[in-house]
């Protein structure tokens, strides 16, 4: 008999993924992560900094009243698209209260995660062509979700001689007649960088006064440390709110990646148009993680204080242990949970008969040689770094920076 076709004669020839999708790269942190996991489930003593992710549980009160959600028949069914009434009411209030920012319910679409809200943002905003200045080192999924939605990302570089930020000079030359959106995010995922508040302002007034979109990603807004300080954009330039569409989350503040519960917040049509979009995409977010997620916004933040001293104290850690690493640079992070190191003096030395060219070869190297799991900076858009989240456990985070030091200072 013979083996049956994988194709039919009228699709003979042609792609069988779309070029839309087929162009889409997996997650760089993801992927590592499960490596990470796939080795350790074999038995190596694999240490993690790739998964950008708090190890401590959602707290008792959250999970206690998914709990009991789960026994209540109004959650057993759909619930409106942009999300249960009583959490977006509550995320008016976080809002204000953390932000100082005065929206209204129906300013609010409830998404499935951060990473839908960012998708929904750009697919709403973006016509093909459309250009998005997009700060260097970025969060892998952004560059993909811009593509995705048709846009073009237009990489704006930073490095550690500015503390990974952007500033107006930057902004402007990169500025052309297609630039409708400015991705900003801060606290920032690679890199930890918080912009002061003077900055936000002066980039805010910038996007207003030539009409740009801004996009900001706030989900990290719990998560300084030291004199830092987190201010949303719309708050302290009122004339942006217009044009301005926030992004944030429960999953870095309450512990609570696994739940899939995001936002997006911004001007009526816009967040009327994403629940269309939504609405045929996904419908409503889980009942139970939303019920959770209500508890998270709507109770105290003593558990995220708890959560912070912890990774305030892992941040110095792993700060003072990397700057006496020859050959490894890393500025101070002041928000989220990541260090960003530049490893671009170790690039074309030897190390254990292998001459690793760029952080990804490097990477693999520490790997393979050290057990110790790092995400290579091409993932973020800036190779010759490594990004490693110190949301682990203080002990593991030594033993991981301690190993793969010891690799490191081999270097020939």
């Amino acid at each position: 008999m013979a083996a049956p076709e994988t194709q039919s004669s009228s699709s003979a020839g042609k792609p069988r993924v779309s070029a839309r999708i087929g162009g889409i790269s997996e997650s760089a942190t993801l992927a590592v992560d499960s490596k990470a996991k796939a080795l350790k489930a074999a038995g190596r003593p694999v240490i993690g900094f790739g998964a950008g992710e708090p190890d401590f549980p959602t707290p008792g009160p959250i999970v206690q009243a998914a709990s009991a959600a789960c026994e209540d028949p109004r959650n057993h069914r759909y619930s409106p698209a942009s999300g249960l009434p009583e959490l977006r009411e509550a995320i008016v209030t976080k809002t204000a209260r953390d932000s100082n920012y005065t929206i209204q319910p129906n300013q609010v679409l409830v998404t499935n995660g951060g990473k839908q809200a960012v998708y929904q943002a750009f697919a709403t905003l973006l016509d093909r062509g459309d250009e998005v200045l997009l700060p260097a080192p970025y969060w892998t999924t952004y560059p993909e979700a811009v593509s995705l939605a048709g846009g073009v990302p237009v990489v704006v570089g930073t490095d550690e001689s500015t503390g990974y930020l952007a500033g107006i000079e930057q902004l402007e030359a990169a500025r052309t007649p297609r630039t409708k959106v400015l991705l900003f995010n801060s606290p920032s995922n690679p890199t930890g960088a918080v912009y002061p508040p003077e900055r936000i302002e002066e980039i805010g007034r910038w996007a207003a006064e030539h009409g740009i979109w801004v996009i900001t990603d706030e989900i990290y807004e719990h998560l300084v440390y030291g004199s830092a300080r987190h201010v949303s954009m719309p708050a302290v330039v009122p004339e942006l709110a217009d044009t301005c569409v926030v992004l944030n989350g429960v999953a870095k503040t309450y512990a609570m990646t696994g739940w899939r519960v995001g936002w997006m917040i911004g001007p009526t049509d816009v967040i009327k148009a994403a629940t269309n979009l939504q609405s045929h995409l996904t419908s409503n977010v889980a009942n139970v993680s939303q019920r959770a997620a209500l508890e998270a916004v709507s109770g105290p933040l003593d558990a995220v204080a708890e959560m912070r001293e912890a990774f305030d104290r892992r941040r110095r850690t792993i700060v003072d242990m990397l700057a006496e690493i020859p050959g490894v640079s890393c500025p101070e992070p002041h928000g989220a949970f990541y260090a960003y190191p530049s490893v671009k003096e170790l690039l074309g030395s030897e190390i254990r008969g292998v001459r690793p060219r760029t952080s990804t070869e490097l990477a693999e190297l520490v790997l393979e040689q050290a057990e110790v799991a790092v995400v290579p900076g091409e993932a973020f858009g800036t190779p010759g770094y490594f990004r490693m989240s110190y949301a682990l456990g203080d002990e593991d985070l030594a033993e991981g920076v301690r190993r793969m030091g010891n690799l490191l200072r081999e270097a020939k």
